[in-house]
């Protein structure tokens, strides 16, 4: 047991007076390429973090649900409960009963305890971490049979209407799904998923993740702008979403916009699901190194077209490139976050180094630097 798993536990028995039954750990994500793309029907390709968010949990004897947190200062405690009954972090939690309720399943009455070292607000899914951690324990809990290619909708059903957040199914899919040493290839319309082989230390390579440092927020206008921007192009252009506009279709797509925003945002998804299949392509014949590029142009699409970065992500992934990353980009929602870096494996601390020297020359508040590797999903541990 890792020391957030202890923490747990030890969270569990102060609360609630007695052992947990179990401990549960779904951990946040990385996505390598393939932003905003999700809810556009598209192509993803996460992996998941080493960091988790462990749910101990265990049968409650009053009928309601109880949960705590060693990063909030009060419990949340609730019955059977509707949207927007719940709010403040317990809605994620409460999210997660009701949905599974709504999905047709007998959710048992628990006590949970949370503790995590998935960094917050940082566009690391800390939120997707949290209910995937949560879904597995109540499934395990009741006996539920749920099976594992359809807990990322319920999560993200939770997220989406319980929470309010207009996310992608992405982040749960990632939590959920992923694997040791691969990145999740997920189509978002079929939820099919093909586990790609993401090994970087066999080839001397290594992701860096930069965090920027700057605020994140994922339930902003902002980022349901850039949804209802890319619905209202696929309207426009007739097709059920941007993900039905091919690269070779995408120029007589454009001038059939008639507004340059859509156009842009149009221009991005389109892209950017191209660079996801290309990503994919050279990682099956194990071409690493080339997937660089396409790493910094998904940058410069959500920089340009998608206009989802800040001034702290722009120069962390410029100084990275300067230092000799063969390729560095925003990951996550965007207006702030963290900047991956694909580096060879001895240059960590140097690029590290370069990224926080260009902040001090901008008096940015310091970035944090970690390299990632590929774990594995939201399981009982």
């Amino acid at each position: 047991m890792n020391n957030v798993g202890e923490t747990a536990k030890r969270a569990f028995t102060e609360a609630y007076g007695t052992e947990p039954a179990g401990l549960w750990a779904a951990p946040g994500r990385v996505n390598l390429i393939g932003e905003h793309t999700d809810y556009n029907d598209g192509f993803v390709l996460p992996f998941a973090l080493p960091q988790r968010t462990v749910a101990a949990a265990g049968p409650a004897p009053d009928g309601r649900w109880s949960v705590c947190s060693t990063l909030a200062p009060e419990p949340v405690s609730f019955g059977v409960t509707e949207p927007g009954e719940v709010s403040g972090w317990g809605a994620y939690v409460a999210g997660i009963v009701w949905a599974l309720q709504d999905a047709g399943f007998e959710v048992p009455p628990a006590r949970i305890a949370i503790a995590s070292d998935v960094p917050l607000g940082s566009g690391l899914s800390s939120s997707a971490a949290l209910e995937s951690a949560v879904l597995t324990a109540l499934i395990d809990l009741g006996g539920l049979e749920v099976p594992t290619d359809r807990r990322p909708a319920i999560a993200q059903r939770a997220e989406n209407v319980y929470v309010g957040a207009p996310t992608g199914i992405l982040d749960q899919s990632a939590s959920i799904r992923c694997l040791a040493g691969r990145a999740l290839f997920l189509d978002c319309r079929s939820y099919q998923v093909e586990q790609i082989p993401f090994d970087l230390a066999a080839e001397g390579l290594a992701i860096l993740v930069i965090n920027s440092n700057a605020p994140h927020q994922h339930v902003d206008g902002e980022y349901g702008e850039r949804r209802k921007s890319c619905e209202a192009a696929a309207a426009a252009l007739g097709v059920p979403a941007l993900r039905d506009v091919s690269t070779a279709e995408l120029t007589q797509a454009l001038e059939r916009l008639d507004d340059d925003v859509l156009r842009r945002r149009a221009r991005h998804i389109v892209t950017e699901n191209q660079r996801v299949l290309d990503t994919v392509s050279l990682l099956r014949s194990g071409r690493v190194r080339e997937i660089g590029p396409l790493l910094t142009a998904s940058h410069a699409s959500m920089r340009d077209d998608f206009e989802i970065t800040v001034d702290q992500v722009d120069v962390a992934v410029q100084a990275s490139l300067e230092a000799g990353a063969y390729g560095a980009r925003m990951t996550g929602g965007g207006f702030g976050g963290c900047v991956l870096a694909l580096i060879d494996a001895d240059r960590a601390d140097a690029t590290a180094a370069a990224v926080a020297d260009a902040y001090r020359q901008r008096d940015f508040t310091a970035p944090t630097s970690w390299v990632a590797t590929a774990g594995p999903g939201a399981a009982r541990i």
